[in-house]
Formats: structure tokens, sequence, C-alpha cells
């Protein structure tokens, strides 16, 4: 059926047939081998499809909602906020890669621009949590997110149309069909269009903030014979919405001494809107053509798997970095990139105590992205000059300058325009190897070692602005001509599991992982000479000068985790929990200037530890429970670089402060039967604590505790046809995506508003 009678669930959970008690065995493929959810000795939550459509998640970012210690979505195309145990990508440039990776369909889905897609005729997303090395072709420190569509069917001709429309001229449908071409092939057409006004009042003179226009088609073919499987993907998707939408933060002592500079700063609206210029313009666009060819062949001992994927991508990007309705700073990030990816995979198929699997993997990238920031000229004549005389103001840059005894022309459109040109190009290699062995009936012991080498090449060219204030603001330097550096990386990591199964039901196990992410270099920097002299503050290098683009060294984590899987009730309710504490050293961190300059460091170590858990019950004959909880304590250190005080060291021992202590949601959903049908229920919920406060842990950025609530109701009839009413964020709270502690010209901000009450409704019919 189109919405099928059922609630899926999560790692320990499925899809639960209506009017059961018996939950459906959940059966993923994270460990390069179908095997249930409650068999693999790992943190992981599978989410069905149906689950996915049920409760509305729209894009892949969506999927940290219900998966316990993970947090941080937001409402644009970035993904540098999406955390998994708090490790998350301290970065908004394009010289080092994404800490949490993103997968379809086992292929490399990319960095901010790329790799956030929609959801549609989904067959299961599986979110694994811990550093993953083993399991895909390329690594991620932190976890990955791998969603798998649904796939052509050889003899089925199913397919489905949805429906749905709520508030802010809301409208989207998603629809599939199946389509059987002789014994052996068959092809899938899916596609989905969804609209909507913004919801975000802006009270400087503009529209509604945070609309979209998303519009997305998928081609599937599945070849089967005996031996040999080829499963193709062709899609396309294009994505029209709102950059990000900031709030400054009108209070504390960075406020205090913008306001002394610029004179007063009217911010108008509540504390849940906005009042920005966007003079730069409000876009967050992005045209993505993905490739994917798959390949099974099964060699009697073993079945060699070829994947191999393609990924083009131009992604245009506006937003108001500032948060206030002067024109302090914009920013743009205009891209293009290509990433081809090639992994061959030998996994056994013997019955026998031992099993293996052997891959390899190959990828290349290239990307050219070109950025700007902007402001108007006078602002940083008023601040910089507060800054650098001791508290004296001024009106502008004529005045400035006239106190310095020159004279001040200002550019054609009064703004201080900075740009910049940045190429990457970027490959790698990696090998892995993963043996387990049952010592007893019940004791198994799993062993493993990936080889990761990482070669990148990248150029940055960045011409003087056209402005007499110069090149020292954004960048703090200029280039008379693009400078290029390479560098490369590798490293060998090992993973170690011990499973043991005392009953045929109950599954404890222990592992040791070691986490690796590939150095990289610092978007907006350049390297000190071999002098030791510093870029900042020079205009017009060359490669003679021995400048060129800041490298940045690895991260590297020690993951250990201890877990425990069970079903109870004679398959009524499922149940998991896992304990993990990691050690993480040399993270890739954000460093601000006084200048405004952005460096990228090796700054940092970090402790951490948490509890994650997750229960799915069938209640009664006609109700089903999903539960999810996720505690996170962590302590930074040797921050020196990154805090914001007069003192630094007043910034040892910080919580990682974008991941709150506590996340968890809930889930009832219910179908009770009535004549020729159903009618059906949900209620949803969502929570996390507090966070935020940057590393200087400021009272004035931080972001309170935050719950959510939606509640469903609807008919499904026997017939294959449903129609639902929902209200989502039914008691209209409100909460930020997250938060910037800046400072300098660029106050502190909040930035992503969260959707407020929204009320719908849905229809949709299927066929077999």
């Amino acid at each position: 059926m189109a919405k099928a009678v059922s609630a899926a669930v999560f790692a320990s959970a499925i899809s639960t047939p209506a009017f059961s008690q018996t939950l459906e065995e959940v059966i993923v493929t994270a460990t390069k081998r179908s095997e249930s959810v409650q068999d693999v000795p790992l943190a992981i939550t599978a989410l069905s499809g149906e689950f996915m459509e049920d409760v509305n998640l729209t894009d892949v970012k969506d999927l940290v909602t219900y998966t316990p210690g993970v947090t941080g979505n937001s409402q644009d195309s970035f993904i540098d906020a999406i955390s998994i145990r708090g490790i998350r990508t301290q970065d908004f440039g394009v010289g080092l890669d994404p800490s949490s990776a993103f997968f379809k369909n086992d292929l490399y889905e990319g960095r901010n621009g790329s790799a956030v897609t929609s959801l549609y005729d989904l067959d299961r997303a599986e979110v694994l949590r811990g550093p993953q090395g083993f399991l895909f072709g390329r690594n991620s420190i932190g976890g990955a997110f791998s969603v798998h569509t649904r796939r052509a069917e050889i003899d089925s001709s199913d397919g489905f149309v949805n429906l749905d429309l709520g508030e802010r001229e809301r409208a989207a449908v998603d629809a599939a069909i199946n389509v059987p071409v002789g014994d052996n092939f068959a092809m899938r057409f899916a596609g989905m269009y969804t609209q909507e006004d913004g919801f975000v009042e802006n009270n400087f003179p503009s529209d509604d903030l945070i609309e979209h226009e998303n519009k997305a088609i998928r081609w599937s073919t599945t070849y089967e014979n005996d031996r040999l499987g080829v499963y193709t993907m062709v899609e396309y998707e294009e994505r029209e919405q709102s950059g990000s939408v900031y709030r400054a933060v009108t209070e504390g002592e960075v406020w205090e001494t913008l306001e002394a500079a610029l004179g007063p700063i009217n911010v108008r609206g509540s504390d849940e809107e906005v009042d920005v210029d966007r003079s730069g313009g409000d876009n967050d666009d992005s045209e993505i053509l993905t490739l994917g060819l798959r390949v099974d062949y099964d060699f009697d001992f073993a079945t060699l798997t070829s994947n191999t994927g393609y990924k083009d991508h131009d992604y245009y990007y506006n937003e108001d970095y500032d948060g206030t309705p002067l024109n302090l700073e914009t920013y743009r990030q205009d891209q293009e990139g290509d990433y081809f990816q090639q992994e061959l995979r030998l996994t056994s198929n013997s019955e026998g105590p031992l099993s293996w699997y052997a891959g390899a993997s190959y990828y290349k990238e290239d990307l050219e992205t070109a950025y700007r920031f902007a402001g108007e000229e006078d602002f940083f004549c008023q601040y910089y000059g507060y800054y650098y005389n001791s508290g004296m103001t001024f009106s502008g840059c004529e005045d400035l300058y006239a106190y310095y005894g020159s004279e001040f022309t200002p550019s054609a459109n009064g703004l201080l325009e900075e740009t910049a040109t940045i190429k990457g190009k970027y490959e790698g290699w990696g090998a892995y190897l993963n043996l387990a062995y049952f010592l007893t009936e019940n004791l198994q012991i799993e062993g493993g070692l990936r080889w990761t080498d990482d070669e990148k090449e990248f150029t940055t060219y960045v011409p003087n602005p056209e402005s007499e204030l110069g090149a020292y603001w954004a960048f703090g330097y200029s280039t008379a001509e693009p400078l290029t550096a390479k560098e490369s990386w590798d490293d060998v990591t090992p993973r170690f599991i011990i499973k043991y199964t005392p009953s045929d039901t109950a599954l404890l196990y222990a592992s040791y992982t070691a986490g690796y992410k590939s150095g990289g270099f610092g978007t907006f920097s350049l390297a000190d000479n071999a002098d030791g002299d510093i870029a900042l503050g020079k205009t017009d290098l060359t490669t003679a000068d021995g400048h060129l683009p800041d490298p940045v060294n690895p991260e590297e984590v020690d993951s250990f985790e201890v877990g425990y899987k069970d079903t109870f009730l004679d398959g009524s309710m499922n149940f998991d929990v896992v304990a993990f504490y990691y050690d993480y050293t040399d993270f890739q961190v954000t460093v601000g200037t006084d200048s405004g300059a952005t460096l990228i460091e090796n700054a940092g170590e970090v402790e951490a530890w948490g509890v994650e858990s997750s229960l799915t019950a069938g209640i009664g004959d006609y109700l089903t429970a999903y539960a999810t909880i996720g505690y996170f304590d962590s302590e930074a250190t040797k921050l020196e670089d990154v805090c914001g005080l007069e003192d630094p060291l007043g910034c040892e021992g910080t919580h990682l402060f974008w991941a709150p202590e506590w996340s968890g949601s809930f889930v009832l959903h219910g179908a009770f039967p009535m004549g020729s049908g159903a009618i059906t229920g949900a209620f949803e919920l969502t929570f996390e604590s507090e966070r935020g406060g940057g590393w200087e842990e400021l009272d004035e950025t931080m972001i309170d505790s935050y719950e959510e609530m939606s509640v469903r109701v609807g008919w499904e009839s026997d017939n294959n046809w449903f129609v639902e009413a929902y209200v989502e964020n039914i008691t209209d709270e409100f909460t930020w995506d997250g938060m910037n502690n800046l400072g300098g010209k660029e106050p502190h901000a909040f930035f992503g508003p969260r959707r407020p009450r929204t009320a719908g409704v849905r229809l949709g019919m299927a066929w077999d």
C-alpha cells in the first residue's frame, strides 16, 4: 500500500504490519552482507522508506531527527552543522573533507551544495554512528548516512502517487512506477516536486524568508540472472531555496563594542524574527546529476561487487552573514564540481566459521569555487578606526582617512568587495580487509585494517579589491597570480570487534575503531613562508614569495563501544543500548583573526563519552511505539587558538557546544480496523537540551532546550488509497538551528529559525 498501515523504526526497529504484535525483521547491508539489524554489532539506526514518508522527512539531513546521538539539522544545503556524537565539520570552505559522510546506494554524495538531496521512493536509510572506514569507499571520522533508493523489481508493476497540501502554499507530490521488461530486466521511474513560501518574517522590506522549490527525477534499472545482477541509477535534482537566515545577538560585550563604533543599530522585530538587508542576494540553489552503476557477480565462494559513480553539481549560494539591516557583510559561494568513484569488493559466501570481505576504492574530485565577501566601506572604517584608535569614533572612511592626513575615494558602489577563485583537484585510494571468525557457536571475533591515501592539489587566487581599503579583511592578503600547493596524507586504521550471542535473540558486543580524516587546506588562508613571514597584511603575493595555500593536518580518533541488543515478548519488542568513549585529536577548527580573516588550525583535543538507546514495541493489536534517547558528555582542551576570551585558558574543559547533552524522539503509531479500511493516527515528539554558547560559553549565545510535537490522523482503505490530516510542530515551538560566536564587525548571531506550526493534508493511492 502507498502508505502502509505501519510504523517503521530505527535500529532496533522496523516496519510493523497493522493488526500485529510481531515486529517485522529489518534487513540492512551495512556490513556488506544482508543481516537483521538486531544481529549487526554496530551502532546503527535503520529507518524504512515508509517511516520516512509517514513522518514527512524531506531531505537527507532530516534523518538526524530520529537517530540518537546525531544532531544539527539546518534549513540550507550546508552539512557543517551535522554532529555525530559531537564530531562535526568545522569548516565551510572546500579545502577539507566533511566529518559526516553521506552516501546514496553506496555512492559518496560529497560536500556542501551537493550532498543534500531529497528523500523520495526510498527502500531504507541506515545511519551509522562512530568512525566508518570499512563499510564504504570513503573514510568518515564521525559517522555515515547511507540512503538506499528502491530498485526496479522484475516481477512487479507497482506504483504510487502521493500529494501533500499545506499552509504557506505548500504543495508536494511524489510518484513512482515499476515497469518490468521481459524475464530479466525492469525499469523504475520516480520523481518529486515540492514548494513552500517563506515562514520567517523579515522586518527589512522584503518577502518572508526560508522558502523553497525543489524537484527531482530518478530512472533506475535492474538486470538479474542466476549469477549476475546489474543495477543502474540516473538522478537529477534542482533545488531553489533560501540561504541561511541570521539574527544578530544584540547584547553582550561584542554588540556593545559594535554599537560604540557605529552608533545605535536597530535590529527590528522580536527575537524570533529577523531584520536582514539581503543586499547580496538570497540563494541556496543547486543542480545535481548523479549516475550510478552496481554490478554483483556470484562466484559461489564469494560475491564480487563493482560500484561505479559519477556526480556533477552546480551550486550558487548567498547569505547576509551579519544578521543586521546594515550591509556589514554578505557572503557568496558560486561552485561547480564533479566527482568520480570506483569501488571493487569481494564478500565471502562460505557457511563455515570464517567470513571476510576485502575491497579497494578510488575517487577523483574536481572543484572550482568563486567566493565573494562584501560590506559597506564606511562600516569597515568606523569599526576598525574605533578598534585601532583607542575608542575614537569616525563617521566613515573620509573622516578616518582625514584623521591620518589623506583623502579617500569611495569605490563605485561604496562596497569593499573581496573575491577569490579556489580550485581543488583531489584524488585518493583506499584498500581494506575485514575477517570474522566464530571461536564457538556463540562467540565471534572480528578484525580489519584499512589503508587510505589522499592527494590534494589546491589553488587560490585572491585579486586586489577595487576599494582603497585593500585586501586586508576577509582574506588578509592578495595574490598577483594563482598560488598552487600539493600535499598527500596516508594512514592505516584498524578495527576490532567481539560479538557474543548468549541466546537466540540477545547480542553483546565490544569494539575498537581508529578513525581518520584526511588533511587538506584552509580555504581562506596562506601558509607562512620558509622565512617564517606570515601572509596577513601582504598584497600581490607570488609563488616566488614562498606563500602557498595553508595545509591542515589530518584528524584522528580512537573510538570504543560496548553494546547490547535483544528482542523480547515473543518478538513484539526490540531494544538496544550502546555506550561509547572516544579520544579525538588534532581536530580541524575555524579560527578567527583581528582583521576578520579566517584560518583553519589543528587545534584542540576532545575526550567524550555517551549512551544511546532505542526501543520499539507493539502495544496490543493496533499500536506501535518507538523511542530513542541519547546522552553526550565531552571535554575539549588545548583551545588557546580558538578561545575568544582575554584569558584563553578560560575555554579549557569546554563541552562541544554544538552538541546537546540530551536528545531523543518518540513516535506512537496506531491503525484501528473499521469497515473496509483502518483509522490511522500518530503522535511524534523530538527534543534536545540546551546547547550553544561557543567555546567561551557565553550566556547570550545559548540556545534553550527544545521540544517539538506533531499529530496525524487519517483513513487508509483496503483498496490502496489513503487520506491524512496533520499538524506539525503543534505547539508552535521556536528554536534556532545553531549559532556563531563571531565578534568584530560581524556580531554573534543565531541562524536558521525552525519551521513553525504547519497544518496540511496528505492523500495518495497505490497499485500492485
